[in-house]
């Protein structure tokens, strides 16, 4: 069933930004979040597209019916069971984490839908998703799909010192963030290191991972990274700060788009909205949590959240607040002024 809002006189899908995301396990609540931040300051209309055990449907859709009118008429929302059309089923299920590799899936499951913005559960939007669909258009003949690298700097790389398989540039990439262009993904055969001519996505996604399921470490990310490496005119590659996780400021600042623009997308990796290794990200994580849907964003979100982060000033993270406010103020000032010239508007007072 499509979701609540399917009587609402909004744009048809077709005209949606689509948002896809894999909830497995204890993923419910951050998963909601994700979703309540990019509603919270999108312009377009959102399509959501949910992949769920069926233990967590009920849950999702208790949760999306209790946010504010207001906010559930910017998006629809679809919810669906985890399915895999080849290969052993349980094999792919168990694929680095629960269900992790359901994305793999997307261009074959979502047959009607163009261009979707896959993104982890533990990510974050810290400004509209309008912006990073943008670079969709940025994309040339060849392009399909974008990620941002998995590392800045190769010495400190997971891939360029640890792989044993091959990757894409010299870092690889990192998929938490992943813009698809489906139907080109549809469209195209890829080269492949099983046969000599071109094989469709859904053709190679099995021998593939047969052929590497003894050197692959993370899953379904480690696929994508070897498909590219023999397609690497299929890939656009955008800057980290639409993709930033620990790793860019654990070991010292090391994204200059961040430092330069702000965090964009913060990715919550390697657990850290739910322990106390990386305050600065559960900072965020608990603020846009706890956010009251309908209050004063400057308020109830913004000052909470310099609050805290005086807190974490002893991490390396914590010492460039900047980084992490700069885009998230910006945002919040347009949405503030996006409203009030609405409310002004339609009230005709002058």
């Amino acid at each position: 069933k499509l979701g609540e809002q399917k009587h609402s006189k909004e744009p048809s899908s077709s005209q949606c930004m689509h948002l896809a995301v894999v909830a497995c396990g204890d993923r419910l609540e951050e998963t909601l979040i994700m979703l309540k931040s990019a509603v919270l300051f999108s312009n377009r209309r959102l399509c959501f597209h949910i992949f769920a055990e069926d233990s967590l449907k009920p849950e999702f859709e208790k949760k999306l019916k209790e946010w504010p009118s207001s906010y559930t008429k910017k998006f629809e929302y679809n919810i669906y069971p985890i399915t895999f059309s080849v290969g052993n089923a349980q094999e792919w299920k168990k694929l680095f984490k629960p269900c992790a590799a359901q994305r793999l899936f997307l261009p074959v499951i979502l047959k009607d839908v163009d261009s979707l913005l896959y993104v982890d559960t533990d990510v974050l939007f810290l400004r509209p998703i309008d912006d990073i669909w943008h670079i969709l258009k940025e994309f040339n003949s060849t392009q399909l799909a974008a990620m941002a690298p998995e590392h800045e700097i190769p010495k400190i790389g997971w891939y360029s010192r640890f792989a044993r398989h091959p990757y894409y540039g010299t870092t690889g990439v990192n998929s938490g963030v992943m813009l698809m262009n489906l139907t080109r993904i549809r469209n195209t055969q890829f080269k492949n290191s099983m046969i000599p001519s071109g094989l469709t996505w859904e053709e190679m996604l099995y021998p593939l991972y047969q052929k590497y399921k003894n050197y692959i470490t993370w899953g379904d990310q480690d696929l994508l990274n070897i498909i590219f490496y023999f397609n690497p005119e299929c890939l656009y590659v955008f800057p980290c700060q639409w993709n930033y996780r620990p790793d860019h400021c654990m070991y010292g600042s090391n994204c200059k788009g961040a430092e330069e623009e702000g965090v964009s997308i913060l990715h919550g990796n390697r657990g850290v909205y739910h322990d106390d290794k990386q305050p600065t990200f559960k900072a965020l994580y608990e603020v846009i949590r706890d956010f009251p849907f309908e209050d004063n964003l400057f308020q109830s979100l913004y000052y909470p959240l310099q609050s805290k982060f005086l807190d974490t000033v002893h991490t390396l993270c914590g010492r460039i607040p900047q980084v992490f406010l700069k885009q998230i103020e910006k945002t919040m000032k347009k949405v503030y002024e996006n409203r009030v010239i609405v409310y002004l508007g339609a009230n005709h007072r002058y």
